[in-house]
């Protein structure tokens, strides 16, 4: 039997791992929220009606939460915290204390017990993304030992990167010091169903939905990759139960698709797969700090443990635009 911790369980990436997790009868989960910003919709309720699954609804900045918490964890997934572009503008001052205080108190908690699980952190490719902006240098594909740069402190947007980019240090020194594994994961663009309302993907499949033309676009000519939500979880499950894993006691590691697309083919894509396409397109910049290209180079996980993604972007933007056709937002 193992027992996992998952934070930010109610969250996107915390329930659709919490789904893989339990295709393993012997797993029991343990999934801790606030539910802020992750919903107890009714997805959620299915999964916690599975015994093997406990939900806990508790505030991770509060340091007096984790004297409650169980001592017998093997593996921990701290996917908890305030990620979405628009908080980093509306409030940049609690994405910086959420994030580092939850991470701060886990890892102080993980030093103190006698029995110490396995770490999942995930970090994020905004930790590395300024270095483009502000040297124009950055390998394409981009391996994981590139520095790690806020390229403008007083821009918001380098807020959410700033809370990783400690998160990573917090995490590889507390390890190291504590004697502890530690996987440190940096997803590059999961998508799926039930991925809130305020990412790229889920605005346009509203946007389809209401036939809203003009159509806005921004910066049409950005590339991303995008990686779906089914293989990115086993790839951290993956990292996490992997033998070799154990034997290097941390390692960071990127996880991500390797089709890299212009944001104007990706809304292509998910026209054609609507079987609507807008009259017009109103083409708008992005805003300041926006990266121009990203592209994980995942050689590293293949040789660790020979993951790669396995869903085509045009299954995954499918499967993506039913859900929210099905699951629409309400007001």
């Amino acid at each position: 039997m193992k027992k996992i911790l998952i934070t930010g369980g109610a969250g996107f990436i915390g329930y659709h791992l919490a789904i893989r997790l339990l295709i393993d009868p012997l797993n029991q989960l343990v999934l801790v929220d606030n539910l802020q910003r992750g919903k107890m919709d009714a997805d959620l309720a299915e999964l916690l009606e599975n015994g093997r699954v406990e939900f806990i609804q508790a505030d991770l900045t509060q340091e007096s939460f984790y004297k409650t918490l169980p001592t017998d964890f093997d593996h921990v997934y701290h996917l908890a915290a305030v990620n979405g572009t628009k908080w980093f503008y509306k409030i940049p001052d609690e994405v910086l204390r959420i994030n580092i205080l939850s991470l701060v108190y886990i890892l102080e908690w993980i030093k103190g017990l006698a029995k110490k699980p396995k770490l999942c952190f995930t970090s994020s490719n905004e930790a590395y993304a300024g270095a483009l902006e502000s040297f124009n240098q950055l390998p394409i594909p981009t391996p994981e030992n590139v520095p790690l740069v806020i390229s403008d402190t007083y821009n918001p947007r380098w807020t959410y990167a700033g809370t990783k980019l400690i998160g990573e240090q917090l995490v590889i020194f507390y390890a190291q010091v504590h004697n502890f594994p530690a996987v440190i994961v940096r997803p590059h663009n999961f998508y799926g169903p039930r991925a809130g309302y305020d990412h790229v993907l889920p605005e346009w499949c509203a946007k389809i939905r209401q036939k809203m033309d003009p159509f806005v676009l921004y910066s049409p000519d950005e590339t991303r990759t995008f990686c779906y939500i089914s293989d990115a979880v086993e790839a951290m499950q993956i990292l996490m139960d992997s033998s070799v894993m154990n034997n290097s006691p941390i390692e960071t590691v990127h996880i991500g698709a390797t089709d890299e697309v212009t944001m104007q083919d990706l809304s292509e894509k998910l026209f054609a797969i609507a079987g609507w396409h807008p009259q017009n397109l109103e083409i708008k910049p992005s805003p300041a700090g926006s990266v121009k290209r990203r592209l994980a180079d995942i050689t590293k996980i293949k040789n660790l443990v020979g993951w790669e993604p396995k869903t085509s972007l045009e299954d995954g933007l499918k499967k993506t635009f039913e859900w929210y056709q099905k699951n629409p937002k309400i007001s």
